[in-house]
């Protein structure tokens, strides 16, 4: 399996969708996705309390668990790193350890707050968050972990802010930059001002919404396009369906008794089951 590292310097983009387990994992791979990319946003949802509330080590946990089910680089969303500067050791050993290949680090305030969710965000100061950057870099001990820098400052402040930001960030030794452009003219614009690698998280529904396909958005420098949410809200959507049909007659008509039969077959096929009732007829219960 290529490295993260050696992707980016390929023509074609890196597509990482969200994976929150294991599962989720292997059915992107699957699916023929290089890479996936562990979302802050969606885990803080499926836990109830909020991205604000996580920990760098049950990011880890996912990781390791992620690891053990797909070889596919992993992307860790760590939010604003987990700490200040010092902080960058713990969590950039952390991070090697449970295998990420690439760490986005945002200039936010910590702790993080909730109101990041409706637009309110809360930025450090860039000479903080270019300390992390350089804290980060130092503390990697191997190259296959990418340092990836992230501002909101595009949405949040201004264009002139965020390239400020980002240089700064650059500057102090980040592989990566991400912005938020809001179009394909901001798209442009930055690429042009800042050249590559960049990367960019896509909204909801993937590339729709910045109206240029991810082939131009690599052509320009964008290398990474990651989407943080649409597997989550898609499977938020249709839980809720299921549990508000069943909750009456605790039946659901979604498939026949042979079509949810079917379904589960094709879940033993996606999770290799076979593989596994063939190790047994091979050991403990051969003949």
């Amino acid at each position: 399996m290529a490295k993260l590292r050696d992707m980016i310097a390929g023509p074609e983009p890196v597509l990482a969708p969200l994976v929150l387990n294991p599962l989720m994992a292997k059915l992107a791979e699957n699916a023929g996705f290089r890479a996936i990319y562990l979302g802050g946003g969606a885990t803080g949802y499926l836990k109830i309390y909020l991205e604000a509330t996580l920990t760098v080590t049950e990011m880890c946990q996912a990781a390791i668990e992620i690891g053990a089910a797909t070889p596919l680089p992993l992307i860790f969303d760590a939010a604003a790193g987990f700490g200040d500067p010092m902080h960058m050791r713990r969590t950039i050993a952390m991070s090697e350890a449970a295998g990420f290949q690439a760490i986005e680090i945002e200039d936010q305030w910590l702790p993080k707050r909730a109101h990041h969710h409706v637009g309110l965000e809360h930025m450090v100061d860039k000479e903080i968050m270019a300390a992390k950057v350089a804290e980060a870099v130092r503390a990697r001990r191997g190259e296959d972990l990418l340092i990836v820098a992230r501002t909101n400052a595009v949405r949040a402040s201004n264009m002139d802010d965020a390239l400020v930001r980002v240089e700064a960030y650059r500057a102090a030794g980040a592989d990566l930059l991400l912005l938020s452009p809001r179009n394909a003219e901001e798209a442009r614009f930055i690429a042009e001002r800042l050249g590559g690698p960049l990367m960019y998280l896509a909204s909801p529904g993937g590339m729709a919404d910045i109206g240029i396909s991810a082939q131009e958005m690599a052509d320009m420098g964008w290398k990474v396009i990651a989407d943080p949410q649409t597997q989550f809200l898609a499977l938020y959507e249709r839980s809720k369906a299921l549990y508000r049909e069943m909750a009456d007659s605790f039946s659901s008509a979604a498939h026949t008794p042979e079509g949810w039969r079917a379904l589960q077959d094709e879940l033993h096929e996606d999770i290799d089951l076979e593989v596994l009732l063939d190790i047994e007829r091979r050991t403990v219960e051969k003949g």
